[in-house]
This record gives structure tokens, C-alpha cells and sequence, in this order.
């Protein structure tokens, strides 16, 4: 490393670690088609995903050779093989760990499978199925967990031991992940110019294509921003070449490195937020001395920037930007668990005492809805919404065929939804003047029985009929 950094050696160096994986050991033909696979995933994958899924195909092939020693070849690979596979590994103990392997584990396996069958079908080589035989719905289930957040008890408690960390390094490093959401392999990958200004002096903080391979630019908060310009200043001058980026072939001059190499994230993160936990007390029980490790880890910083951002109402596209995410669900996360209107529509229908109205109201309103019932609908509610209340319509009734929600039985509505209702009262009593200039006497009708309807809804909810703003507006000054 320092003959590279002299410019005495021209390439950088790399760490190599002995191989800790057996060599792929198959039946000849299949070992070849195998083989010609991997290569063809080099290509465009990075060496730990072809990890994964070589690992996938030696698995499965060891399991062939001992249960299976007849098949030679991939094109004799049934789906029954492939089902009784995946059954052996969700039951079998591993030798490391006595146990099965777990959901993430069986995830990998199967979809690396399922790639390798869908790969070489849709390449049409000899030799195999020529079709998928398993995909995603063959998978086991992962629980969606919910995002750990840090309580603000909690923050509060930590932030001040974390900025008065002594290495200039590790609280940088710690500050940007509370401050920014960002990977810790993106934080530890930042390049020297990776801190410039918004128009109105606000700090911008530009990360670098990781695991989604994509750059973003992101606001930073001004203790981030101190504390990383400070890292800056002191590597601004530094003697070393800089490296070759592994994802951008670009070469980068990092900031976060010390004796010509990168430093690792268990120092940046994991030594001083552990460290930083034993200091407040945020310890779980059991280890030596009575004391284990802390409770907060530092991608927990990233689910607490995901959540302040939905409870105060940044839109999803905000999230997704700022979290470097690939898709709406995965912010998506964050606004479910967060989102005040929700909450707030919540409490307006199924808290006792609520002010409501419609069909369903009196059954709410006099508990004759079953415990389970009301479960389902407090688990389900927020995907309950019409435009002008809320169907009660519990799963064992089937699905509704009605689109005269306004009468239906398991309708009910709160004062929130009171501006749309007077707004849908106008629409009718508008087309019912339009169906009285054609002369459409049924529409006349439909229309006006409409908008006696959403009366009803507004006197019950206690409601007027009309905006009082929009009628001041209207009075002559």
C-alpha cells in the first residue's frame, strides 16, 4: 500500500482473503452449464451476489448427489425436485448452527435458483428445463418488520455523548447517519468533495451509487456539516493516490480513510455507538460485568430520518429521494406508521364517544359489531377510505356490489369528511338543474335523492349544509 501510494507500484492492491468456499463439484455436463452461467453473472453482477447464488446451485446440487445420484444432467431436473429441495433445507439443522436455515437464508437459495432455471430458459441453451421451474411465490414469507426508529428520549439521552466523540473520523461518521438516512457503506465511501452549499447556504451533502447505483444529492444539518467539514479540512491535503471505485471505475479520492486505507465501518460506527450507548445506559441485559450490548445500532439513525420526515409530512417522493429508495413501498413504510391523518381519521370512527353518521353508525355506536370485528377494522381501517367516509364491510360479507354507498348498510362518515360532502351536494343539485333543461325526469329525481341523502349525513354529523366562509363571500360589501 505505501509502494502504491509512492507511485512505486501502479496497481492498486487488494486485500485477499483465502476462499472459504469448497470448489463447485458437480456432474460434468451440469458443472459446465453451471459454470457458463456464473461467468455470464460476473458480467453484470457484483462477486457477492454471484456468491449467493453459486452457493444456491452448489447446495442444490449436493442435495441431487445424495438424494438424486441418477440425474446427470439439468434438463432431468424436475419442479418435484426443486419443491423437495427447498423442503430440505426448511428442515434440515445446519452444521454450524444446529438449527435450519433461516427465512432470509432460504430466500436467497430459492431465488437463486429460480434465476438460474429463468436465465437459461430465456437463453435457450442445451441441457436444461427450458422453462422456470420455481419463482418468488415458492419463496418463504419474510415477516415486514417494522422500522426501529430511536425514541426522542432516547436521542436525546445519546446525540450529546456522540458530538463530544474524540476521533474527528467516528463523530463525523456518526452525525451524517443521524443527520442525512444514508448507508453506512455510503457514508464510509465519501469522496473529499462530497460537501458543497444550496443557494440559500444550506449544506448539500452528495453520496455515491452503492447499493441501488445510483448517486443523490440530500440537505444536511449544520451540526453534520461541521463536523464533516472538519474531516475535510484535515484530508484535503492528503499524500495518497486515490483509489479506483468499484462500481463507477471513477477514481476517488475518500475521505474517510487513514494510513492510505479506507477505514471500516465497525470503526466509524459500531465502536463508538456502542461505546456511546454504555454511556447513557442504553444496555441490554446479560454480557460480562451485567451489562450487553447497546440497543441502538447506527442504521437505526436512517429508520429515525425516514420516520421524523412522514410525521412531519414530507411527501413519499421526499422519503424515497432522501433514503436512496428504489421503490414507493419501501417509503411507503414509513408514511403507514407515521402518517397524522390517518391516525386522526382513526380516532374519529372507531374511538368511543366519536361524532359520526350513517347506516353503520348506530351498530358502532352500540357495540353490536363482534370484538373481531372491530379488530379487523382497526387493523384495516386506513384502507377503508371512500371519498366521502368509510365502508365497514367485513371480509366474511364478500364484496360489495354497490355503488350506492350513500344507503349502504356498513357506510359510515365523520365531520372530517364534511367539506366533500357539501362539495358532492352541489355536483347533484348541478346535474339534476342539467337533467331538468333536458327534460329528464328520472335523472331530475335520482340527483335530488342524491343530495337529500348527503343532508341527512351533514344534520346527523351536526353539520350546515353550506361553507359559512363561502357564504361570506358571496354577501355584497
Amino acid at each position: 500500500m505505501v509502494l502504491y501510494h509512492r507511485g512505486q507500484v501502479t496497481t492498486e492492491p487488494r486485500k485477499l482473503m483465502p476462499s472459504w468456499k469448497p470448489p463447485l463439484a458437480l456432474p460434468p455436463q451440469m458443472q459446465a452449464v453451471a459454470e457458463r452461467w456464473l461467468a455470464a453473472r460476473r458480467l453484470t453482477d457484483r462477486p457477492s451476489t454471484v456468491d449467493k447464488l453459486e452457493l444456491a446451485i452448489r447446495r442444490f446440487g449436493d442435495w441431487l448427489a445424495e438424494h438424486h445420484p441418477e440425474i446427470d444432467s439439468f434438463a432431468d431436473v424436475t419442479r418435484d425436485h426443486c419443491l423437495g429441495w427447498l423442503q430440505h433445507i426448511a428442515e434440515t439443522p445446519t452444521e454450524q448452527t444446529g438449527k435450519p436455515l433461516g427465512v432470509v437464508s432460504r430466500i436467497q437459495r430459492t431465488s437463486g435458483l429460480g434465476q438460474f432455471f429463468r436465465d437459461t430458459a430465456a437463453w435457450q441453451w442445451d441441457g436444461v428445463p427450458g422453462h422456470s421451474l420455481i419463482g418468488p411465490g415458492d419463496s418463504p414469507k419474510s415477516p415486514i418488520k417494522v422500522p426501529r426508529f430511536i425514541p426522542d428520549d432516547e436521542l436525546d439521552r445519546l446525540m450529546p455523548v456522540v458530538e463530544q466523540i474524540a476521533c474527528p473520523f467516528q463523530r463525523a461518521a456518526l452525525l451524517v447517519a443521524r443527520w442525512s438516512g444514508a448507508r453506512r457503506d455510503e457514508i464510509r465511501r465519501l469522496p473529499i468533495d462530497c460537501l458543497d452549499r444550496y443557494p440559500d447556504g444550506t449544506a448539500r451533502l452528495r453520496l455515491p451509487a452503492r447499493k441501488t447505483y445510483k448517486e443523490r444529492v440530500v440537505p444536511l444539518h449544520a451540526d453534520a456539516a461541521t463536523a464533516l467539514q472538519k474531516v475535510i479540512d484535515l484530508r484535503k491535503n492528503g499524500p495518497e493516490r486515490p483509489f479506483t471505485d468499484e462500481l463507477t471505475g471513477q477514481p476517488v479520492r475518500y475521505l474517510f480513510m487513514q494510513h492510505g486505507k479506507l477505514l471500516s465501518t465497525f470503526y466509524l460506527f459500531d465502536t463508538p455507538i456502542q461505546a456511546a450507548c454504555k454511556a447513557v445506559g442504553l444496555v441490554q441485559p446479560g454480557g460480562r460485568g451485567g451489562t450487553g450490548r447497546g440497543t441502538v445500532t447506527a442504521h437505526r439513525f436512517r429508520h429515525t430520518v425516514g420516520t421524523q420526515l412522514a410525521e412531519r409530512g414530507a411527501k413519499l417522493h421526499t422519503i424515497m429521494k432522501v433514503l436512496g429508495h428504489s421503490s414507493v413501498s419501501m417509503a411507503l413504510v414509513y408514511a403507514q406508521i407515521s402518517d397524522q391523518e390517518v391516525l386522526r381519521d382513526y380516532k374519529a370512527v372507531l374511538e368511543p364517544g366519536a361524532s359520526i353518521a350513517g347506516p353503520a353508525a348506530e351498530e358502532l355506536k352500540s357495540g353490536a359489531l363482534p370484538e373481531a370485528a372491530v379488530d379487523w377494522l382497526k387493523t384495516n381501517f386506513f384502507k377503508t377510505e371512500l371519498e366521502l367516509g368509510h365502508c365497514l364491510r367485513l371480509p366474511a360479507e364478500g364484496p360489495c356490489e354497490c355503488d350506492l354507498y350513500l344507503t349502504c348498510a356498513k357506510f359510515v362518515t365523520t365531520p372530517a369528511y364534511a367539506p366533500r360532502l357539501r362539495a358532492r351536494r352541489k355536483v347533484e343539485h348541478a346535474l339534476a338543474a342539467d337533467a331538468a333543461n333536458h327534460g329528464w325526469a328520472r335523472e331530475i329525481e335520482r340527483h335530488h335523492c342524491a343530495a337529500g341523502r348527503i343532508e341527512r349525513l351533514l344534520t346527523d354529523l351536526g353539520q350546515p349544509l353550506d361553507d359559512p366562509t363561502e357564504t361570506l363571500e358571496k354577501e355584497p360589501r
